[in-house]
């Protein structure tokens, strides 16, 4: 029983690389001013919300240096 060879349905995939288009795309369109501006101005609210949260972090993270030190109980009974 021989095997009936059929082309591939996507066999025009494997000719992509070799295919080329004399159409140009358009060029991407430069952003706005306004669109520029919100960007910079989201990028530095999110930098601020991190250093602040750091910042009013920092005292939680640090050791308690304000409490005197505890002492074991066998130590004060001598």
């Amino acid at each position: 029983m021989s095997r009936r060879r059929e082309p591939v349905p996507f066999a025009f995939l494997a000719e992509a690389d070799t295919f080329r288009s004399n159409v140009t795309p358009p060029p991407p369109e430069r952003p706005s001013f306004a669109e520029t501006a919100g960007r910079w101005l989201l990028g530095l609210t999110i930098v601020a919300g991190l250093v602040g949260s750091l910042v009013v972090g920092m005292p939680a993270l640090d050791p308690d240096h304000s409490a005197p030190p505890r002492q074991s109980q066998a130590s004060q009974g001598r």
